[in-house]
């Protein structure tokens, strides 16, 4: 018997699906092996995704029905273009579900939304040992910006550069 082509599917995550969002995250991080770091609950999620003033959006992939993947993002600007961007900051697809295609859906459906809010670019950082990863946004189209590294400030730095009180 040929076997069946998976059905994929992407939709908003909404508030009931903090939990699985949580999951997922919990499972990405475990991937980057940075499951130390992943220490939202979901009462932060709920607040900052759903709440009054929404700090970011998600989609959550689907296959089969099953939720097999997410993706997470928000807004930045760009000034040299005059025009705001789309952030992708998490994009995640579970082991079992790679391969189906669900990826370059959810990528695809984060396209749209740039092209349909006007956006100047989508863009993301991708860690540089993940080479998969990278193999597969070459395949999209995506260019690396290797004259660029991501700056942070973080814990006890952010609040010591917060707490500076002169010009």
């Amino acid at each position: 018997m040929p076997a069946t082509t998976p059905v994929l599917s992407i939709r908003p995550a909404t508030a009931d699906d903090v939990p699985l969002i949580r999951q997922l995250i919990a499972e990405l991080a475990d991937y980057e092996r940075l499951a130390h770091a992943a220490v939202a609950t979901d009462a932060d999620l709920r607040a900052q995704l759903f709440g009054e003033r929404p700090a970011a959006e998600v989609l959550i992939g689907e296959l089969d029905g099953e939720p097999a993947g997410f993706a997470l993002f928000f807004h930045n600007f760009s000034t040299f273009l005059g025009k705001r961007g789309l952030y992708l900051e998490d994009l995640f697809v579970r082991p079992a579900a790679r391969g189906a295609g669900l990826g370059k859906h959810l990528m695809a459906a984060l396209a749209r939304i740039a092209v349909q809010r006007d956006c100047g670019r989508f863009e993301w950082s991708v860690l540089d040992w993940n080479a998969p990863a990278i193999g597969f946004y070459r395949s999209i189209g995506a260019t690396g910006m290797d004259e660029w590294t991501v700056q942070r400030l973080e814990g006890a730095a952010l609040h010591a550069l917060a707490a500076r009180d002169e010009l």
